[in-house]
């Protein structure tokens, strides 16, 4: 049911992912411009996800005519794993899935968002995303949650991130992007996002991860751990582009207060290979990939479900920097254990675990 009100007039706010959670959303992939070679690798790794967070809670993974041969193959029957038949024009559960919020009842609700492909006509990712930006109204109606409509807003779930307690981080760079919202002012979309999340305090940080092709995403550079603490993405390295971008950011959080811990990006940044370019087939209109292109890597996209925390690891070259982000991890997560993900086949198609996940926090649907 559609709620003809916002969720701040009724009382409802966005948790952190940290608390518990009812259930997650993924979906299964198959866009041939984001996951080479047939998505076979990737869904190899989708899978390892979803059967880990099926260990501590429900998850629903959404499929089509064109995945459900795969997806019912790898899925069926496994316990805590439901498919459910939405279409999607990509995997990114995060971006096109509903933001839910929550009243102090208890009560849970989602929220639909335009979505455009991160851009629309002016620098968006691929052309067609009809079946994207349907998909958060189709879930809640078929999973049985109400919904608040946020209209012509565009935005993605990957470019918010909530401390449950009022504090929103989002980034510039994203959320003031000409091609999402460019009518309204920094002022009225802070309001927007007050009005829908129930926030009380917009934390503006300046910029993502370099060469993020969300227009930088906040769940890529920094994430909320508690309250009133964050990871935040690192490099010591001054000749790294990543430098000054995670020390604007690091400045911005200090002054507002936040405990913020370092957590350094991978030491070798992690390219496009030939090999890589020739499993990929990119449709008129899509952003492609090159050789060489640099690839927006960061342990940051973590995702907290109810018992773990799934923590990227690249491999290779960068066997090492994985190390060093499980061990701060360990040392930062004292309530969850720290599962690592093998997700290069991730990144791949653009995002990391955090982009392709969405948590339904424990509630009421009514």
């Amino acid at each position: 049911m559609i709620i003809n009100s916002t969720p701040v007039k009724d009382g409802f706010f966005m948790p952190a992912e940290f608390e518990k959670h009812e259930g997650t959303i993924m979906a299964f992939p198959y866009r041939s411009g984001s996951w080479p070679y047939g998505a076979k690798a990737a869904r190899k790794a989708f899978c390892e996800i979803i059967l880990k967070i099926a260990e501590c809670e429900k998850i629903y993974v959404a499929y089509e005519d064109a995945t459900k041969e795969a997806a019912f193959s790898a899925l069926s029957g496994k316990e805590n794993v439901e498919l459910i038949k939405i279409k999607t024009d990509d995997a990114w559960a995060r971006d096109i899935g509903p933001t839910f919020v929550k009243s102090k009842e208890g009560v849970v609700r989602g929220i639909n968002w335009r979505f455009n492909a991160w851009g629309g006509d002016f620098d968006g990712l691929y052309k067609d995303y009809e079946n994207d930006d349907a998909f958060a109204k189709e879930f809640l109606n078929k999973a049985g949650y109400d919904c608040y409509d946020a209209g012509d807003f565009v935005l993605e779930g990957g470019s918010i991130h909530s401390n449950g307690a009022g504090t929103i981080l989002v980034t510039e760079t994203c959320l003031l992007s000409k091609g999402r919202n460019p009518k309204l002012s920094k002022l009225e979309i802070e309001e927007m996002l007050k009005e829908y999340l129930g926030a009380k305090r917009i934390i503006w940080l300046p910029k993502g991860i370099y060469n993020d092709e969300t227009n930088e995403h906040v769940d890529n550079v920094c994430a909320f751990i508690s309250e009133n603490e964050v990871v935040l993405a690192w490099t010591d390295d001054e000749n790294d582009p990543q430098y000054e971008m995670s020390l604007a950011c690091l400045k911005v959080l200090e002054e507002e207060g936040i405990k913020v811990h370092k957590l350094p990006i991978p030491k070798i940044p992690i390219t496009v290979k030939e090999e890589d370019l020739k499993g990929y087939v990119f449709e008129e209109g899509e952003d492609v990939r090159e050789v060489g292109e640099r690839l927006a890597a960061s342990y940051v996209n973590f995702y907290f479900c109810n018992d773990y925390v799934l923590l990227p690891q690249f491999g290779g070259e960068n066997k090492e920097s994985d190390k060093e982000a499980v061990e701060i991890m360990v040392s930062l997560c004292k309530d969850r254990k720290v599962v690592p993900i093998s997700a290069r086949d991730i990144l791949l198609g653009g995002g990391n675990i955090h982009c392709i996940t969405q948590q339904i926090p424990k509630g009421e649907k009514r």
